[in-house]
């Protein structure tokens, strides 16, 4: 999953704490300035709010992440690497990070044989 829909889900897991309540207020409006509140992009962040263990919500979201290219903006990528460095802080919060890329391993299903290995990290990109 890439960075900004990883921070986005494990924020929504971690809404209680005031830190990650803050960071991920900011990267929402940024993305609100950036697309408008009425964007697909904002939408689909909101319906994730009210469903936040929906994976077909967290794939949308994903998906319009790619769509605007979101990951080629250094202001976003900024403010969910600041957002994801929050979740880190909190206890289990390396756990919610891994567990959210997990998840999305989880669901491609693959034929013959085939050995993952998931990023470490520090690892290269």
């Amino acid at each position: 999953m890439d960075p900004i829909t990883t921070a986005i889900v494990g924020a929504l897991a971690n809404l209680s704490q005031d830190a990650i309540k803050d960071a991920y207020g900011t990267l929402k409006a940024a993305l609100k300035k950036k697309f408008g509140s009425e964007s697909d992009l904002v939408d689909a962040v909101d319906k994730l709010e009210k469903k936040p263990d929906s994976e077909a919500r967290k794939a949308t979201v994903r998906e319009e992440v790619e769509i605007t290219k979101l990951n080629d903006d250094p202001k976003i990528i900024w403010l969910a690497q600041d957002l994801l460095d929050k979740i880190k802080e909190q206890p289990d919060g390396q756990q919610i990070i891994n567990q959210t890329q997990t998840n999305e391993v989880s669901s491609v299903t693959v034929g013959g044989d085939f050995e993952f290995n998931p990023v470490q990290e520090g690892g290269s990109k």
